[in-house]
């Protein structure tokens, strides 16, 4: 069974990581997908052209999540592509982690801006197209951080517990015109990202998750269809932690 055959998704900052691992599920599950990349050229007509050979409509457009004006003219080429948004995973997001008495205001606005502001941006454009279909899964990526704050992370955990009040607000907003509004919080995730941190490094990591292991874009992927197909008919304003328990 193909969870979101025939769906629409759109899907901000997936030309690598979770991005990537979110988009390749779900034109493996039927969906016809639609990505952003905003730096990452290459990988993103990379990944237009692997995914193309699952047999769905995929195309990558490059756009700002931030800015709103180009969010709103990326929902509006998305629409006339591909007819309307069935599902939106906001996943665009930066770190810029510093502790907060050497915290820059820019690396403060600079991650608000992107990690935040941008799913305000793509989650106002949609709006219209879903409640015209009278339907819609709209899906934020936080993080287990904007759950329990970390040292060194003031700006990330903020824009992330940010997402957390804003999902359930316009869960409790479209519900009535069927839209659902959910987060997923992924813990330690192996991407690029982390792939910088040493052995040492990595099994300080693993020893405070329960699992005993990192978890992989597959993890958040799966957890993220889940919330977009009919099996979560009746979920909304939730947060699945997908954390191997390191939150427990």
């Amino acid at each position: 069974m193909k969870l979101v055959d025939q769906k629409n998704v759109l899907i901000t900052g997936a030309s690598r990581g979770i991005g990537r691992a979110i988009a390749e599920e779900f034109a493996k599950n039927g969906a016809n997908v639609a990505f952003t990349y905003l730096s990452s050229v290459e990988k993103g007509q990379a990944l237009e052209k692997e995914l193309s050979s699952y047999g769905t409509k995929i195309k990558g457009y490059q756009s700002d999540a931030s800015d709103y004006k180009a969010a709103e003219e990326l929902v509006n080429a998305v629409v006339a592509d591909f007819g309307t948004v069935d599902i939106l995973i906001n996943n665009a997001g930066v770190t810029k982690d510093t502790l907060l008495m050497r915290m820059s205001e820019e690396q403060w606005d600079d991650v608000l801006r992107i990690n935040l502001k941008s799913v305000f941006n793509l989650t106002k454009a949609v709006t219209k197209p879903m409640m015209k279909a009278k339907s819609g899964s709209i899906i934020n990526i936080t993080s287990v951080v904007g759950l329990m704050g970390n040292a060194g992370q003031a700006n990330y955990s903020a824009s992330k517990a940010g997402i957390l009040g804003f999902t359930k607000s316009v869960a409790k907003e479209l519900g009535s015109r069927n839209i659902r509004s959910n987060a997923v919080a992924p813990g330690f995730i192996e991407t690029e990202m982390t792939g910088e941190l040493n052995e040492e490094q990595l099994k300080e990591w693993t020893k405070s998750i329960p699992l005993k292991r990192a978890g992989q874009g597959l993890d958040i992927a799966n957890a993220c269809l889940y919330l977009a197909s009919d099996l979560s008919a009746y979920v909304t304003g939730q947060t699945l932690v997908v954390d191997g328990g390191m939150l427990m």
